[in-house]
């Protein structure tokens, strides 16, 4: 009765005591939903893939330098012009065709004379230098012959081979190839970890493809900004992926 009495006497109270204990209840089944909602949301698992391949170059890039040293501009023009001809008749004798060679812009620099080791405001020299550039997919022969070439030192050209540059032509489809040989080592990664548990591997909720790195054959180095080496034929190509995977 006392508890009848109280409620007749202040109606709107026990009507706001009503209430807030009913949004009390309403918010706990609220707050365990999204509990649940939000540890299906987090369970998941972040899985690095890896994808490894060897390749060959399939594309070589040979620059050679030949230079003139005389004491005027058009003497060591002549010169320069005479050693360019025997460089470009050794690369015919050595049946690179002319569409593969391409002639750079000439160089020409002025060397100080220097008396006691200071200069005296004179020119001693010009320096002249010409570079040929050779692009072709014939890598092992002209690789062979960019060590030859320098036989011709021996008649007196101021010549130098620069290292070539081994490339990789297609590498824009094995890249997307080595993305997908990765992210399906980690889905087993993720699947193999995933059975120990007792739970199975979900769709996928993100993916980051790491750098590639393209490294000579059996190389350990790595870079965190990728790697492209240039100087070997025989090469490993590396992809890594990053993928988070929903557990269910």
């Amino acid at each position: 009765m006392e508890s009848t009495g109280f409620r007749y006497r202040f109606p709107q109270l026990f009507a706001g005591l009503t209430l807030l204990s009913a949004s009390l209840v309403a918010s706990s089944f609220l707050w365990a939903g999204a509990i649940r909602n939000m540890k299906r949301v987090d369970d998941a698992l972040l899985i690095t893939g890896s994808a490894k391949r060897p390749i060959k170059s399939d594309y070589i890039v040979w620059r050679v330098a030949v230079s003139s040293q005389q004491p005027t501009t058009q003497a060591a023009y002549q010169e320069l012009k005479t050693q360019i001809a025997r460089v470009q008749r050794y690369l015919k004798d050595a049946k690179v065709p002319e569409s593969e060679i391409s002639l750079d812009s000439l160089q020409t620099s002025a060397l100080p004379e220097l008396i006691d080791g200071k200069e005296t405001g004179k020119t001693s020299a010009y320096r002249l230098t010409q570079r040929l550039e050779i692009r072709s997919s014939q890598v092992d022969r002209y690789s062979k012959l960019s060590q030859q070439i320098t036989e011709l030192i021996n008649e007196g050209i101021t010549l130098t081979s620069e290292p070539p540059e081994y490339l990789y032509n297609d590498l824009s489809k094995l890249r997307i190839e080595m993305i997908a040989e990765a992210t399906k080592d980690a889905k087993a990664r993720a699947e193999s970890i995933a059975k120990s548990t007792g739970n199975r591997v979900g769709g996928v909720r993100s993916a980051d493809t790491g750098v590639f790195q393209i490294t000579p054959r059996y190389s350990t180095a790595v870079s965190g900004e990728g790697r492209y080496d240039t100087s070997s034929i025989d090469k490993d190509i590396t992809a890594v992926v990053s993928v988070k995977f929903g557990i269910e």
